[in-house]
């Protein structure tokens, strides 16, 4: 069996401030919209935290030896180390969970963000994943 090392601690703490980002862009506009405003409105909030992020991350493969450009497009890829997925949907599935997770085996990242604004309480909205 596989034994992960723990996620290292500035990677934790960046962490808790996304999410506490995307608690601020939740409580000041609430469930109900397009994924598309959350992700302009977390980016604000990111980046008025002064946290450096990269949005509409485009990732390439290589496959059978054969490099694949555009293969897969990241919401955010955080300071290198943190990959957060949005959504805007009535409840998150397991399909999202398994997107999360190959967006991590594609990168070196090893902790996930999968946050959806279209819940009540955004604390019911995300989900924390680690490879």
């Amino acid at each position: 069996m596989k034994r992960y090392s723990p996620i290292e601690p500035w990677v934790n703490d960046l962490s808790g401030i996304i999410v506490d980002a995307a608690y601020e862009v939740h409580t000041r506009i609430g469930p109900g919209l397009l994924e598309s405003l959350y992700e302009k409105c977390l980016c604000v909030a990111l980046a008025k935290r002064s946290v450096p992020f990269e949005r509409q991350k485009i990732l390439s493969i290589e496959y059978e030896g054969i490099h694949i450009p555009e293969a897969a497009r990241v919401d955010l890829l955080v300071q290198d180390a943190i990959i957060v997925e949005l959504k805007a949907v009535e409840s998150l599935l397991p399909i999202h969970e398994a997107q999360v997770l190959t967006y991590l085996r594609l990168t070196s990242c090893r902790l996930g963000l999968l946050i959806n604004f279209n819940v009540p309480r955004i604390r019911d909205g995300i989900r924390r994943l680690v490879l």
